[in-house]
């Protein structure tokens, strides 16, 4: 008899494009030295993995969630993170979310890239930490030496800026402000930036005491969305 992994990855080669197969592991920096250095790819477009999601995230369990998710190929790890999203938002059960949380905290190992990070932090860590005041989870990833655990950290605060709440995601842009890698000065500025779409003066503030400080690249995310003529007095220093 089949298994439900097999099925699921089988689902997933049907849907493989060869052109898109070629093309990924350039654009998430595949090479040697690269952040994604090794990563596999099928070539699946993101919706094509949601609607596999969809079908099989009641039938899966965390066992078996735990094989997909530590996959060598990219597809079959984003597509496992889409249905542990599901299970978690779909759950009223308390214990069974908790034991979500700490399923994804055991393997963060496999939350390794950008789009794995930030289709899934927020919705389950961020959510998490903010509805059980645990912000020490998000604050003890910030810590940590590897660069996907601060991206984890900073992104997962997007639940709270959606409800609102700006504390969290300042105190950990903050701490990682500096941080040698682009992909923190992007995840940064993002966070930022959204902070900005939901109380503009909340990021003028912030940006007035630390834009100077922030590198460009953060800058730029986070004054995206800025009216034109205070954007360029910012990239300027004229504030």
């Amino acid at each position: 008899m089949k298994t439900i992994i097999k099925e699921i990855q089988e689902a997933l080669a049907v849907l493989s494009i060869p052109e898109k197969a070629e093309f990924f592991p350039r654009f998430f920096k595949t090479g040697k030295g690269e952040y994604g250095e090794g990563d596999l790819f099928l070539g699946v477009k993101v919706p094509d993995q949601r609607s596999v999601a969809k079908e099989y995230y009641p039938k899966i369990s965390l066992e078996e969630l735990s094989t997909l998710l530590s996959s060598k190929y990219h597809e079959h790890r984003l597509t496992a993170l889409f249905m542990l999203i599901s299970k978690f938002e779909k759950t009223k059960d308390k214990a069974f979310r908790e034991e979500i949380v700490q399923f994804y905290l055991d393997h963060l190992a496999y939350v390794n890239n950008w789009d794995l990070v930030d289709s899934s932090c927020y919705k389950i860590l961020g959510r998490y930490a903010f509805e059980n005041n645990k912000e020490e989870l998000l604050r003890n990833l910030s810590d940590s030496e590897e660069m996907w655990h601060k991206r984890i950290a900073v992104v997962g605060t997007m639940h709270y800026v959606k409800k609102g709440s700006f504390e969290l995601t300042k105190e950990l842009v903050i701490k990682n402000l500096k941080h040698p890698h682009d992909l923190m000065h992007k995840a940064n500025g993002w966070l930022l930036r959204e902070m900005g779409e939901k109380n503009e003066a909340e990021l003028i503030s912030f940006l007035n005491q630390h834009y100077q400080e922030m590198p460009r690249t953060s800058l730029r995310y986070a004054i995206e969305k800025l009216d034109e003529d205070l954007r360029q007095d910012y990239l300027k220093g004229r504030v």
